[in-house]
């Protein structure tokens, strides 16, 4: 099924702003400070004054109203580009958290702010708790009107640059490892929180929260007190089809830097793309390359035709074929422009480290291996 005009629209007016702001090796490295810092502010803001920000948002809270597949577009064109908003995923992923399950004036208040280019995260990792969340430890205990938190949480993204952050904390021990948590709303800077950086591969991305005796207002609870499982789960679908929509477009980056490079790359007195056993290989990866754009695109429609009703079976077929794709292409890539591959002034080395992690985060392939297998009765 193709794109309707307004959304053709959308994606050229994207692909034109990040031409012209991310379209040279110069642009990008000036913009992310040589490749240490995944988000720029500014361009962000740009696109907050544009309206892009707020693509899957509703329009009774600002936003544009639109559906998945425009988010799953917006995603895919600026990840094509390798554009620095590093805090849109996540913030996305947070903001529909609030939209579902806050208070009006707490919606209206961190929408709104989103949508004018703040930045959202989501917490919920721990040292001892990953792929299993039941095993969140870091304990928000009733003091007086509000709660005070104590706790360790790992893996949060973003939280160095985010103006609130969604707190994912045990408020009770009593029944089963997925009862008794609860979604706190926590204002960045608030007292008794910590955040250390973690080093990774993709410079500044991820941090340690540290909550000593950190205080909350009774009205930082997001939701229902002891539901932040059923309400985390509410979410999983979102951020699938949020990673699976930035690989695909990082996949599509990384097979048309490749085809471009041994097209124009001779050796041998030719084009080393026209040797049969690149010609070949270029020619699977267009082939998965288009399998997973289907799959993604057709998913998001999917998505969009249930209005709401979870799909966890087709977002983790998303995320698993596009996150395994994406890290394919670029370490073939890599190996198809040889020694240049390897070099940073040709950036297949950037799209590879930028792919490597994406198995990983938002549940591994393992995990959603599982998942997909759970929905046949296994």
């Amino acid at each position: 099924m193709s794109l309707s005009t307004e959304q053709r629209d959308f994606v050229a007016a994207v692909d034109d702003l990040c031409r012209r702001e991310v379209g040279t090796r110069e642009k990008w490295l000036a913009l992310t400070d040589d490749g240490r810092n995944p988000h720029n502010d500014a361009l962000y803001r740009k696109m907050a004054e544009l309206g892009w920000l707020g693509v899957g948002v509703p329009a009774e809270y600002g936003g544009a109203g639109q559906g998945m597949l425009d988010l799953v577009l917006f995603l895919e064109t600026t990840a094509y580009h390798q554009a620095p908003i590093g805090g849109f995923a996540t913030s996305v992923i947070t903001a529909a958290s609030y939209e579902k399950f806050a208070g009006e004036e707490r919606k209206h208040e961190v929408l709104g702010a989103f949508l004018r280019g703040d930045v959202l995260a989501v917490s919920m990792s721990e040292p001892g708790a990953g792929s299993d969340v039941g095993a969140l430890a870091c304990k928000a205990v009733r003091h007086d009107d509000g709660w005070v938190v104590d706790g360790q949480k790992t893996w949060c993204s973003n939280a160095h640059i985010a103006q609130h952050i969604l707190l994912v904390a045990r408020t009770s021990a009593d029944g089963g490892k997925h009862d008794g948590l609860t979604m706190f709303s926590v204002p960045a800077g608030v007292d008794g929180l910590a955040v250390h950086g973690i080093d990774t591969m993709g410079g500044r991305e991820v941090n340690d929260l540290y909550f000593t005796g950190c205080t909350l207002p009774g009205d930082a609870v997001v939701g229902e007190v002891g539901q932040g499982w059923r309400q985390l789960m509410a979410g999983l679908n979102l951020e699938r089809m949020i990673l699976a929509a930035l690989m695909l477009g990082t996949a599509r980056r990384a097979f048309d830097d490749t085809v471009s490079y041994v097209k124009d790359r001779r050796q041998f007195g030719r084009p080393v793309g026209s040797f049969q056993a690149l010609r070949h290989r270029i020619a699977d990866h267009a082939t998965e390359l288009e399998c997973t754009r289907l799959l993604v695109h057709d998913v998001a429609r999917k998505i969009d035709a249930a209005a709401g009703k979870p799909l966890p079976r087709e977002a983790s077929m998303a995320k698993l074929k596009a996150t395994e794709f994406a890290k394919a292409m670029a370490l073939d890539g890599m190996q198809m422009l040889g020694g240049y591959g390897y070099a940073t002034e040709y950036g297949m080395e950037r799209l590879l480290r930028s792919t490597v992690v994406s198995t990983v985060y938002g549940g591994t392939s393992e995990i959603q291996r599982d998942i997909i297998g759970k929905t046949y009765g296994l």
